[in-house]
């Protein structure tokens, strides 16, 4: 479904990515983990069309999205839920839903508001509430399900737990295993390597911008690497 090859981006003189490679493959849940500024966003926002590669190919579907707008983007298939929420804070939690799908009709409107409300139901109840009052995990769940409301084929996710309480975490990685389990195809960008290990098919590990590691995501849970570098394990 995506094939990312050879990607290389640079904010100014800073070389962010280094000639990334990952594959996406169709009904999948694909993590990439890193530290801090590894270049994990940048790569979602690259293949967002937020950020424009120096070189290299992003094609979604066999077709090429390097130079393509992010509205046309989006139209194509593709959804994202950015880091740090950014919901509207002013618009009210179904307003705010309904900015995700502003390239839909009425009936798919609808159509997406019951998938949203099925996977949040906590959203329904504060969908007058203003989106700023929300807690952080309700603001979280309302980021994704705003991004879901495209019924985009593949939804990029960029650290969905970021600053949330440990139950509310649980609650994220269940829904993201339920919004695959309903058709929807996953890449996963998280700090929480064990948690998005444990829910990913396969999965990168990104360092300094080079994609340094990957495998089968929980066979990875178990590589001595990953485990010291991620996990807090140390060897001795």
């Amino acid at each position: 479904m995506l094939e990312v090859t050879d990607l290389n981006v640079f904010y100014g003189g800073i070389h962010a990515l280094k000639g990334v490679n990952l594959k996406v493959k169709e009904g999948t849940v694909v993590t990439l983990i890193g530290a801090n500024g590894a270049g994990k966003s940048t790569t979602l926002r690259s293949i967002a069309g937020l950020v424009r590669p120096r070189s290299g190919s992003i094609k979604f579907a066999g077709e090429d999205l390097s130079t393509t707008p992010t509205h046309q983007i989006i139209q194509r298939g593709i959804g994202i839920s950015p880091e740090g929420r950014h919901v509207f804070p002013n618009l009210t939690v179904l307003e705010n839903l309904e900015m995700g799908a502003y390239h839909r009709t009425p009936e798919q409107l609808r159509d997406g508001l019951d998938w949203v409300y099925s996977l949040f139901p906590r959203l329904e109840e504060r969908r007058r509430q203003l989106a700023g009052t929300l807690s952080g995990g309700e603001q979280q769940m309302l980021a994704v399900g705003r991004a879901l409301m495209s019924r985009p084929k593949l939804v990029l996710l960029d650290e969905p737990s970021l600053g949330l309480a440990p139950l509310v975490v649980e609650e994220v990685f269940r829904t993201v295993q339920t919004i695959n389990q309903q058709g929807a195809t996953i890449l996963l960008v998280e700090q929480n390597a064990m948690a998005a290990l444990f829910v990913a098919d396969y999965a990168y590990v990104l360092e300094t911008g080079r994609i340094t590691l990957e495998g089968v995501g929980r066979e990875l849970l178990q590589d001595q690497r990953v485990r010291k570098a991620y996990l807090g394990e140390y060897s001795g």
